[in-house]
Formats: C-alpha cells, sequence, structure tokens
C-alpha cells in the first residue's frame, strides 16, 4: 500500500490541530487556565460581554468545551471528510479570534533589546488555521466529487 505524502501531511496535520485543541480546550477546565484567558478575553471586542453573564469559569468552561468538540470533529473528517465544513469552519473561527488577540490584548507585544516580541503561544496559530482551510478546502473538494 503506497500513501502520498501531501496526504500523510494532511492527515498528520489535521490531527496535530486536533490534538492541540482538545488538550488546550480540556486544559481550560482548570482554575489555572480560566485566570490565564481571562486578559485575552476580557480585552476582545467580540468576547468581553461573556463576563458580564457567565463566571470566569464559565467562560474558560464554554471556549474548552468548543475547543474540545471541534478537535474530534476534526478527527471525524479523517475518516467523514463531509464533517470538514463544521470542523474547518469552526476550528477557523477559533484560530481567527485568537490570533486576533495578537491585536486586541493591552501589553501583548513587548521591545526585547529593540526586537518586538509577543506570547509565541498565540503565532502558533497560523499554521493551525491554514490546516483549517485546508479541511474545509477537503471537504468542498469532497462535495464535488460526490456529484459525478
Amino acid at each position: 500500500m503506497q500513501i502520498k505524502i501531501s496526504t500523510l501531511g494532511y492527515n498528520i496535520g489535521v490531527f496535530g490541530t486536533a490534538l492541540i485543541l482538545i488538550w488546550i480546550g480540556l486544559f481550560k477546565f482548570t482554575p489555572t487556565e480560566a485566570a490565564l484567558i481571562k486578559p485575552l478575553v476580557e480585552n476582545h471586542f467580540a468576547m468581553n460581554w461573556l463576563y458580564s453573564i457567565f463566571s470566569l469559569q464559565t467562560v474558560s468552561n464554554l471556549i474548552g468545551f468548543s475547543e474540545v468538540v471541534i478537535g474530534a470533529l476534526l478527527i471525524g473528517t479523517l475518516y467523514r471528510p463531509q464533517l470538514g465544513k463544521i470542523a474547518g469552519i469552526g476550528s477557523a473561527v477559533i484560530f481567527i479570534t485568537t490570533l486576533s488577540f495578537l491585536i486586541t490584548t493591552p501589553g501583548i507585544w513587548k521591545l526585547v533589546d529593540g526586537f518586538p516580541v509577543t506570547d509565541f503561544f498565540l503565532i502558533k496559530d497560523i499554521p493551525y488555521l491554514a490546516i483549517s482551510l485546508m479541511v474545509w478546502g477537503n471537504y468542498s473538494k469532497a462535495k464535488v466529487e460526490t456529484k459525478f
């Protein structure tokens, strides 16, 4: 059995992205992570209202739950590409949101020896966003192929 290197790369990328979402999503159920994400969420124009309705831990739990569900859906796309639309769009929204923290969070950028640096855990979301878009695109490709 021969597998194309691009297929292997795609599968590893999807699995790795799902693993990160599930792992970090489960960590959001802890008080430590709930406190760590507070400055990001409370300064975000589309998310700051959550704290006026829910507790610190509940907001973190909701975010974590969505990350775990989307991560599971991403793994599901390896067996059922039809899940790719929901998984691809959902994960793209997550990674666009986290990347936007680079703009919305005060003090996230610092100068170190005259060089701009940030919390690099957010920068990792650029390739994860790319994987999300590939999953969404793979769904579109699978949908077109089934019409013929």
